[in-house]
């Protein structure tokens, strides 16, 4: 039992992480219909980003974030612009694939240029400390990273809610012929809208190389998850992404204390087929297009 139980905590804190990579996937697709291949390698880049303002300047993770979500966020609204824009609407959702990918590889090869394969990671006077609660372990890394997580996407819900950004983001995804006749510019929303999600994996990147060890090839493997994240929670739900994120993280956590760190990787894959099974749009999936 104590194993279970110290396997939610850490379960629940890693979710927090995985919800804020995957909330910026699903933003993408609610916005453009585009599966964003791309969005792990952006996550290991701005990882590499925190990195180097820590080993340059020392610039703690956490208080890098604005500077990577800043670039980050105009990274993405100028891949937008250039690789996805000048596709045709009605083969985008086909060759959008095509296209992040080629930029996932592309990203792949500056990591590699610019800071080798080696593995790194962001080793901080605060990495291996951890709190003892009710003989239970919390890592101090983890909780601040869920804390964060937490406030990020809480000003996510907040600007699609209470901004005219926001409302123009879910005008475009309810019904866009319907938005751009309604005087949305549907452009100008997708390339902020690519640029947002983006920024969230620049959140994230930093908090994922104080958490693990990252090389230039770490997006494979992250890619494949939050795919799962994704489907599970319905394409375009982002409240469903932060969910599913929560579920196959715990779940795999679980697995992983209480039978074997082996079996805990095709815990993702396992619930999404199980779900999916049942539910085939995911856990808050609709038919029509999407809601955010």
């Amino acid at each position: 039992m104590h194993a279970l139980i110290q396997g939610v905590i850490l379960g629940i804190l890693t979710g927090g992480v995985y919800a804020l990579m995957a909330s910026g996937q699903t933003l993408i697709f609610g916005i453009m219909k585009v599966v964003n291949l791309a969005q792990g390698a952006l996550v290991i880049l701005a990882a590499y980003l925190a990195y180097q303002l820590f080993a340059s300047f020392g610039l703690d993770p956490f208080l890098a974030i604005p500077v990577t979500t800043v670039l980050m966020f105009g990274l993405g609204v100028g891949v937008q612009v250039v690789f996805l824009r000048p596709l045709h609407r009605e083969d985008r959702s086909e060759l959008s694939l095509l296209v992040t990918f080629a930029v996932a590889l592309l990203i792949e090869g500056v990591i590699s240029v610019g800071w080798t394969t080696t593995r790194r990671s962001i080793n901080t006077a605060y990495a291996n400390a951890s709190w003892t609660l009710f003989s239970y372990q919390i890592t101090v890394v983890r909780f601040l990273a869920f804390a964060l997580s937490l406030v990020a996407l809480g000003l996510l819900a907040l600007l699609l809610n209470r901004t005219r950004f926001g409302r123009a983001i879910r005008a475009t995804v309810q019904n866009p012929d319907a938005a751009l006749l309604l005087g949305v510019e549907a452009q100008r929303v997708s390339a902020l809208g690519f640029g947002l999600g983006a920024a969230t994996a620049a959140a994230a990147g930093s908090i994922y190389g104080l958490l693990y060890p990252f090389n230039a090839g770490s997006h494979y493997d992250l890619i494949s998850r939050l795919l799962s994240i994704v489907v599970l929670g319905g394409l375009g739900s982002v409240g469903g992404a932060v969910i599913a994120a929560v579920i196959v993280s715990t779940s795999s956590a679980i697995v992983a204390t209480t039978i074997s760190p082996a079996w805990s990787e095709m815990t993702f894959f396992v619930i999404l087929i199980a779900v999916l099974l049942v539910r085939p749009q995911g856990i808050f999936g609709v038919s029509g297009r999407g809601a955010i």
